[in-house]
């Protein structure tokens, strides 16, 4: 299904600090269910531009969900089944490089897993096969391209690189564990990156991860991280974040899915 224009519908999975998108004309706000069970949220159906798009919150609306409850396998076959191909995933995260300070925005090409017991694969079941899918590259290269010049051409601060660490939240880490996390070479740390990743690559849709660091992770300043902090980064920086969705919302839509 293709809401209208020429290119198939773009999804946006909007994390913490956008649980709305100001911008998308809304044709449709419907309710979905899926094998897997409801996703966290209706289906908003629009045009972000001339880009046909479905937004969907990952945390609800209201924000309800935490991290570990969100049912990732909805959430993505939802949009599959919506004609979806290609998935944006908004994400709020802790900064542990250097460089990526609140507000600043990243376009990761790296993802270390450290969740446990969450519903993480397609796979499982009674299946005719065991499927392994090549997940050496987790974010579609083609689309993080786009991402960056549309990032560039609003002259935004941004980091085209990085490796996120997926943690099970919903708590925020400790400083030892931030240490392991800089050790193991992640730059930046969040809670909902996987399995949302990895399902998207077993169902053969583009996925590209858009994050907004919202805080300096555990240890990495001289002060207790407050939400206080986290909404001021939010408030800064989310607005270059939704400038580079409506830049490059019309090419994202023409890329070609990984398989049908």
């Amino acid at each position: 299904m293709s809401i209208s224009g020429h290119n198939p519908p773009v999804g946006i999975i909007g994390g913490t600090g956008l649980t709305t998108l100001s911008g998308l004309q809304i044709q449709t706000e419907r309710p979905v269910d899926t094998p897997w069970g409801q996703p966290s949220s209706a289906l908003v159906e629009g045009l972000l531009g001339d880009q046909a798009v479905v937004f969907l919150s990952r945390h609800g609306n209201p924000h309800r969900i935490p991290p570990h409850q969100v049912n990732y396998r909805a959430n993505l076959q939802a949009l599959h089944d919506a004609g979806v191909r290609t998935v944006v995933g908004v994400n709020a995260v802790g900064g542990i490089h250097l460089e990526m300070g609140p507000a600043h925005i990243v376009i990761p090409d790296q993802i270390i897993d450290y969740t446990w017991g969450r519903a993480s694969t397609f796979f499982e079941g009674e299946l005719d096969e065991t499927t392994h899918i090549d997940f050496t590259w987790p974010y579609t290269e083609t689309a993080r391209q786009l991402l960056i010049a549309a990032a560039r051409d609003q002259n935004l601060a941004f980091s085209d690189f990085g490796v996120y660490g997926a943690t099970q939240g919903p708590r925020l880490e400790t400083a030892a564990e931030v240490v392991r996390l800089e050790r193991d070479g992640c730059d930046l740390v969040g809670m909902t990156g996987m399995p949302e990743a990895a399902l998207a690559a077993e169902l053969g849709m583009n996925y590209v991860c858009l994050a907004l660091v919202v805080n300096h992770a555990a240890g990495k300043s001289d002060h207790i991280i407050t939400m206080a902090e986290i909404e001021a980064a939010i408030d800064q920086g989310m607005s270059g974040i939704k400038r580079i969705l409506e830049v490059s919302m019309s090419d994202l839509g023409a890329l070609t899915p990984q398989f049908s």
